[in-house]
């Protein structure tokens, strides 16, 4: 089986424009072109999982989201950092869905379809749904915050995904 690293996209990846609809408007955080490259190096699978209520709300676009899944992909593969796959889940916040962080339908189905071990596994994002995504699969669990938010326990919180990338390579 193999081991992964399940990525938030918007504060985590890029920098959150909250609902971004514009694909030329994608920013990378800083370190984290640096941080995705050495997890690939560690043997992880890189599997985006990501909320996008905007396109339940017709802010953002399907085709737009598409595109700009596309060029992260693109972008990154400049970097020799392939991204296993994207998932997302275009419904609001009020919804419930399985799919919707915090519930752990994005990963759960990115496990079943990529033969992933949850339990080798990291959860990195930026908000308390994505630790709760990551602990209801038994992933270890990285916040990218200032602090934890109330109730939140995350295995780590860290600054960016280069140092997220150098927690998990000790913990390899």
């Amino acid at each position: 089986m193999n081991k992964a690293v399940f990525l938030d996209r918007d504060g985590t990846i890029i920098i959150d424009k909250v609902y971004l609809n514009d694909p030329t408007q994608i920013e990378y955080l800083p370190k984290a072109i640096e941080g995705l490259k050495k997890m690939c190096d560690l043997g992880y699978k890189l599997v985006v999982v990501t909320n996008q209520s905007g396109v339940a709300r017709g802010i953002v676009s399907l085709e737009n989201l598409h595109k700009i899944h596309e060029i992260i992909r693109n972008d990154l593969s400049k970097h020799n950092i392939e991204i296993a796959d994207f998932y997302y889940a275009p419904y609001s916040v009020e919804s419930q869905h399985p799919m919707r962080k915090p519930k752990p339908g994005m990963l759960l189905l990115g496990a079943k379809e990529h033969n992933i071990e949850t339990t080798k596994s990291f959860m990195i994002g930026d908000r308390d749904t994505d630790i709760y995504a990551g602990e209801h699969v038994g992933a270890k669990t990285i916040l990218l915050a200032e602090t934890s938010p109330e109730g939140c326990h995350p295995n780590l919180i860290c600054k960016d995904l280069l140092e997220a990338a150098d927690f998990i390579s000790q913990h390899t």
